[in-house]
């Protein structure tokens, strides 16, 4: 199976494609709808989350003239399991996205990563320099806050299906709740936020859209701190970087990002008020940076 196997719908191609170890993986394709502007874009979604998160955004982005990737990562969304659970780490997951670069024969793109997603970025700067034309960090860095781990920690791989959309959008609310206090009563946030999250199975009922094997990386790391990744920020050194901080987040912290600075002067970012972790990047000084970034590099 390889990215030949496609279909086209809403906007976006649909493709899958085969994996070194030859898993299925999924990602949608957004053409660009004006004469090529730049480098084609990849959106990296976080932990637990699929392609859907970046349903708003990617659209933009083709708009504005550059083609955009938006894969599963394994595990999550419309991508294969891993029969092996080990294999739900960033190094893995960062050959992946290479794979499908190979396979469409991409030679360099812009990355937007956000939370996991930025990680694999930087593990992709590290392995393969050459195909980072830019980088989006949305709310991660190269150090992580305990409290954040320990939140997400807490959650993930905890799933138990549920019998209509309303009860998964009052779940997603009572995990994500405190990130979004702005819309906290506001009911078509949440549902929305569920139906990118969840999934309905065969029976009716609904659970999240991840295998919940994913957790096993978090149990085998114990109370062990999180793993200062510099060195995979510092493989960014010589490539535009955006960083996105949302002001109330609980895993990267205003100190993380003065530290990134300090190690990289020519860092752009911005902070995304009364957002915690993670600003959708709709919103419209996270939208306005990413748009002002993307004009600066090819």
């Amino acid at each position: 199976m390889d990215s030949a196997a496609s279909s086209f719908i809403g906007g976006f191609e649909e493709r899958i494609f085969a994996t070194v170890d030859g898993l299925a993986l999924y990602a949608r394709d957004y053409p660009a709808l004006q004469p090529a502007t730049g480098a084609p874009v990849v959106c990296l979604h976080g932990l637990t989350r699929n392609s859907r998160d970046f349903a708003i955004i990617a659209p933009r982005i083709a708009a504005c003239g550059r083609r955009v990737m938006v894969p599963d990562m394994r595990g999550r969304g419309k991508s294969a399991n891993d029969p092996d659970p080990a294999h739900y780490v960033p190094a893995v997951y960062a050959q992946d996205v290479i794979a499908m670069l190979d396979k469409l024969e991409i030679k360099q793109a812009v990355f937007i990563g956000t939370s996991m997603g930025g990680i694999i970025a930087m593990a992709i700067a590290a392995l393969a320099p050459d195909r980072i034309v830019a980088a989006v960090l949305n709310d991660v860095g190269p150090k992580l806050s305990p409290e954040g781990i320990a939140r997400i920690a807490s959650y993930v791989g905890v799933t138990r299906p549920v019998a209509h959309w309303g009860e998964a959008a009052a779940a997603v609310r009572a995990i994500a709740g405190a990130a979004y206090p702005e819309r906290l009563e506001d009911s078509a946030f949440w549902d929305a936020f569920a139906r990118r999250t969840f999934r309905q199975r065969d029976d009716g009922l609904i659970e999240t859209d991840y295998d919940p094997h994913i957790a096993l990386a978090f149990a085998a790391a114990g109370d062990a701190p999180p793993p200062d990744m510099t060195p995979l920020f510092q493989a960014l050194a010589t490539k535009p970087v955006l960083s996105v901080r949302g002001a109330i987040s609980d895993l990267l912290s205003a100190e993380t990002v003065a530290e990134m600075r300090a190690l990289k002067p020519d860092l752009d970012s911005v902070e995304v008020a009364d957002i915690g972790h993670a600003p959708m990047l709709d919103e419209p000084e996270a939208w306005d940076a990413l748009l002002g970034f993307l004009a600066k590099v090819d």
